[in-house]
């Protein structure tokens, strides 16, 4: 520990980014005030990859940055190429950060002869050489149970409580599209001081849902749709139906990772009752799925602070997504360079 604390952060770290991402790994490796090391990742005639890591690494810390974003299988077979390249080449130790691990839907095996693959990339991961894994906001936190590495499931709820804190609440309900994720919607609801609702939801297909009916008050309510992510927008859809026969004119939409697949922002620019989109830089976003009314909020400080925190063997705990006191998640104020 002192050793570490009295090491200049160049020399305990090696920062290297994915394809995946590389403005948020940018991002993360300013707020530690640490280069981002180069690497090369190129495809052979015969659609192989090749990855090679451009510093040396024996005896660093790498962190190596990679969203599972389109093109998914990709961007994880890079990710596990360049983890094993640092196994390989003696680093110390690998940390996989992953602010959006898409295969958190795959926790179960709900239909026969499937694969559960949200537990096999994870067992793939650590077969690469994987030391520790820090992810954001699992779609099942159940997921967080597949790694058999040290694994920090953090949040991004201190950036949506600083983002809202300032705004007049007063006639405003948290409401998560399902029940099933209600226990995060209602930890925001009492960071804010407002009160939680929740839809009872069943999904039909991809891109269909089902809500049979919200569960608390939402009559003549500003609403915030509070989720993990929204990828298709089926699920708003069909709440938003709900919220229209309760007398809701005043939508905002909020998410840790907007996906917006398919055309899930054609179908909500076209509801007028949504006013504005909160989500963060969980995952690139381009310019063409940018709505004038939506806010990206970043995710860089929460990664910056929980690799600070473990390069530092100190406590990531606040940082986490289930951590009990929802003050403690706002504890930290960035930039902390107090190496």
């Amino acid at each position: 520990m002192e050793q570490k604390e009295n090491c200049p952060v160049s020399d305990i770290l090696r920062i290297y980014s994915g394809s995946s991402h590389p403005e948020l790994a940018q991002e993360i490796a300013d707020y530690l005030g640490c280069p981002l090391c180069c690497s090369e990742t190129q495809r052979f005639s015969n659609d192989n990859l090749f990855v090679h890591l451009g510093e040396s690494v024996r005896g660093k810390e790498v962190v190596i940055i990679q969203s599972f974003s389109p093109d998914v299988s990709d961007n994880i077979l890079e990710l596990l190429m360049m983890v094993d390249a640092a196994h390989s080449a003696s680093a110390k130790t690998v940390h996989a950060v992953i602010p959006y691990y898409s295969y958190a839907r795959s926790d179960k095996k709900d239909q026969p002869r499937i694969s559960i693959a949200g537990r096999l990339i994870a067992d793939l991961l650590v077969t690469a050489g994987v030391s520790h894994v820090m992810t954001l906001e699992l779609h099942s936190p159940q997921v967080h149970g597949f790694f058999r590495v040290p694994t920090d499931h953090l949040t991004a709820h201190a950036a949506f409580v600083r983002y809202f804190r300032d705004r007049d609440l007063s006639n405003s309900v948290i409401l998560a599209p399902d029940i099933g994720h209600a226990k995060r919607a209602a930890k925001l609801a009492r960071a804010l001081g407002v009160d939680v609702a929740a839809g009872d939801k069943e999904r039909l297909t991809d891109d269909r849902v089902r809500v049979a009916g919200i569960i608390g008050t939402v009559e003549n309510k500003d609403v915030i749709i509070f989720d993990d992510e929204i990828a298709t927008g089926g699920s708003i859809v069909a709440i938003i139906e709900l919220l229209r026969e309760r007398g809701v004119r005043n939508i905002t939409l909020a998410c840790t990772h907007g996906v917006f697949s398919g055309n899930a922002i054609q179908r909500l620019s076209a509801i007028p009752e949504i006013k504005e989109i909160v989500t963060t830089n969980s995952v690139p976003i381009p310019a063409a799925k940018r709505l004038p009314h939506m806010t990206i909020l970043s995710v860089a400080p929460v990664f910056g602070e929980a690799i600070r925190r473990n390069v530092l063997g100190q406590s990531v705990g606040a940082l986490f997504a289930f951590w009990p006191d929802p003050d403690e998640a706002t504890a930290f104020q960035p930039p902390f360079k107090d190496w």
